[in-house]
């Protein structure tokens, strides 16, 4: 076999493996979607909507100014460490979300819509691609964690709770909630890095 040959059958294998990984996505994400309609799913969802952008924004502000008023210099740079990780996380998954169409789980619409493709297409229930409520909330639960050690667990638990709620309700497939709280931690870590740089960490 030569190494023009092994190279095509590597990525034949890979092309396979891609579409398993996409047909289980697509599956699992309608099998959590068949019971966005019960009762206790639907209150599920409601609560997780904290993750959403206003209510993190609201918490951020809100944090950073407590802070200022009390003049306690770690809770507001708490605050401002959340209200940058959640704007930065915002930003990308935004750009994704501008660049990629895909269908929420909930519409059980075509295999072909509800595959990632190439698009632009601004409306919501075409931009399931990725969840921003999972990056929105480990970016802020990462970046209060940040400041106080104690809460990690707590807030992992918390954004755990809500990217499992996300296929359920209908809003997202599997990868769209792995990818979002990719976003939401490496956008925690570019913050990080840059309070670091600034000299604002509050570090000696």
């Amino acid at each position: 076999m030569t190494k023009k040959t092994r190279a095509e059958k590597a990525a034949r294998d890979t092309r396979r493996a891609a579409t398993r990984v996409e047909k289980a996505d697509i599956a699992i994400g309608h099998a959590a979607a068949r019971y966005k309609d019960h009762p206790s799913v639907r209150a599920l969802g409601a609560v997780s909507e904290i993750a959403d952008q206003p209510p993190l924004i609201a918490l951020s502000m809100a944090t950073l100014g407590v802070g200022l008023v009390r003049d306690d210099a770690r809770l507001a740079r708490t605050g401002a460490r959340m209200l940058a990780s959640h704007l930065v996380a915002t930003a990308i998954k935004t750009l994704i979300k501008q660049r990629v169409d895909r269908a929420r789980p909930g519409l059980f619409t075509t295999h072909h819509q509800h595959r990632i493709t190439p698009g632009d297409t601004d409306d919501g229930p075409m931009n399931s691609f990725p969840s921003g409520h999972t990056a929105g909330a480990l970016a802020v639960t990462q970046a209060i964690a940040r400041e106080y050690p104690a809460t990690v667990v707590p807030g992992a638990t918390a954004s755990a709770a809500i990217a499992v709620t996300r296929p359920m309700v209908g809003a997202h497939f599997p990868i769209d909630i792995v990818v979002g709280a990719a976003i939401g931690v490496t956008s925690e870590w570019i913050v990080a890095r840059a309070f670091e740089k600034a000299g604002i960490d509050g570090k000696p």
